[in-house]
């Protein structure tokens, strides 16, 4: 096998690469936050578990139909001007959220940082697929999915500390701090991205969008994707709150327990992927849906616990949301043919997050608390709907992997480990 230099960064990549990853930082970090702050919130503003829960619903709706309503769009301007417009909006919305009095201002302001922050992923894929090569963006990407782990283990037990001290408006103004800090330098030091703006394009954007969706191959996909967002979503709104109120979890020890899970993140995730490129993804998908779905259960039907099996029923169900995620991804990333890669990535995330807004509104549907204080009700039987969402999940996902595999049998020649590792 021929050995491949990578190609170092310059100062100014680097310097992209930190701003990038910043600004995923940022925006996820805004996105979870809301889950363990959602005890405190439910309490300070008196929200019910429904109106919570169309609030942090309110944030993906608003992403995933401001994802779709911009990619007509997307290749029109300067992508650091389009970066800085929705990342000002981002900002903009953040800082309300903070400012929140009530359940309405609350929604307004999600749904406000949700059609912004939304967009910026997308964006910020564009300009790494512009300014790093092909050798270089796979390394580029490892550093921007950092923003996952780094909001699990510095981001979010920061922001309870901050909560915990300061109130739960704290970690959203503090957000919104450090995300202005980073757009002046945005503003100042990165150079324009435009030299798409000289591209024609024979097709637009938009025609393209619909003939993908056209096609009954990717219809499967986008429909796998969205019951494995609903499945991995609805336990988080109500984390927190069934960790203090039904398992006896102390504010002071949400930190901790957050801090634990997002390092138990970085150590499996790798160990998965590693996994998923020896055996065959969709079983590795099937075994970690089954261990989920056991622990879901397992755990939705806890009471008051030692703070110990808290973190450890975290961990274990850490374990099995990725060994789901991991395989699922690599799945459903080869369904797509080349020239329609960038039109179904970008439905397929649009509705993951539209589908995670959907789990979170029936989470809050079936979730019932009598008073803010008093221990939720029916929160196991979100687990049981996870587990029934996951058997057709795993179903889906099965002819995903026959779909890949029987197009692998017909078009040998082409490319393709999403099933099997590469022999060398």
């Amino acid at each position: 096998m021929k050995h491949i230099t990578p190609t170092p960064f310059t100062n100014y990549q680097k310097l992209v690469i930190f701003l990038l990853a910043m600004t995923q930082f940022t925006v996820i970090l805004d996105f979870m936050i809301m889950s363990p702050l959602g005890d405190m919130l439910m309490k300070s503003l008196s929200l019910t578990p429904t109106k919570f829960g169309v609030s942090v619903s309110a944030y993906a709706f608003s992403a995933g139909i401001s994802g779709l309503l911009t990619a007509g769009f997307a290749d029109k301007y300067d992508r650091k001007k389009l970066l800085l417009f929705f990342y000002t909006g981002f900002i903009v919305g953040t800082v309300a959220c903070g400012l929140a009095n009530s359940y309405t201002f609350l929604l307004a302001a999600r749904i406000v940082t949700g059609l912004f922050g939304g967009v910026i992923g997308s964006i910020s894929m564009a300009i790494v697929t512009d300014l790093f090569s092909l050798q270089q963006r796979g390394r580029v990407m490892g550093f921007l999915q950092m923003g996952f782990g780094a909001s699990q283990v510095l981001g979010i037990p920061i922001s309870i500390w901050l909560a915990n001290h300061w109130g739960w408006e704290a970690p959203f103004l503090s957000t919104a701090a450090l995300a202005a800090f980073i757009a002046i330098i945005i503003k100042l030091k990165m150079m324009p991205v435009a030299d798409h703006l000289a591209l024609q394009h024979e097709r637009s954007v938009l025609a393209h969008l619909v003939a993908t969706v056209a096609k009954r191959d990717y219809r499967i996909g986008f429909t796998a994707t969205a019951l494995l967002s609903i499945g991995g979503f609805m336990m988080m709104p109500f984390s927190s709150a069934f960790a203090v109120n039904n398992l006896g979890v102390s504010h002071t020890q949400l930190p901790v327990l957050f801090m634990v899970s997002g390092i138990c993140s970085l150590i499996i995730m790798p160990i998965i992927g590693k996994l998923s490129d020896r055996m065959s993804k969709f079983k590795l998908f099937a075994f970690a849906s089954g261990w989920m779905m056991i622990v879901c259960v397992l755990y939705t039907n806890q009471s008051m616990i030692p703070f110990g099996l808290v973190i450890l029923f975290n961990v274990v169900m850490m374990m099995g949301i990725m060994g789901r995620m991991v395989p699922s991804i690599a799945l459903t990333s080869a369904i797509p043919d080349t020239a329609d890669r960038g039109a179904f990535m970008s439905i397929n995330a649009s509705l993951q997050q539209i589908a995670g807004g959907v789990a979170a509104v029936i989470a809050g549907m079936i979730v019932y608390q009598e008073t803010p204080a008093s221990p939720l009700q029916h929160y196991n039987v979100v687990g049981y709907v996870i587990v029934a969402v996951s058997v057709v999940s795993i179903a889906l996902m099965y002819r995903v992997s026959n779909m890949i595999s029987r197009r692998r049998s017909v078009t040998p020649d082409i490319k393709d480990d999403a099933l099997k590792p590469a022999t060398s």
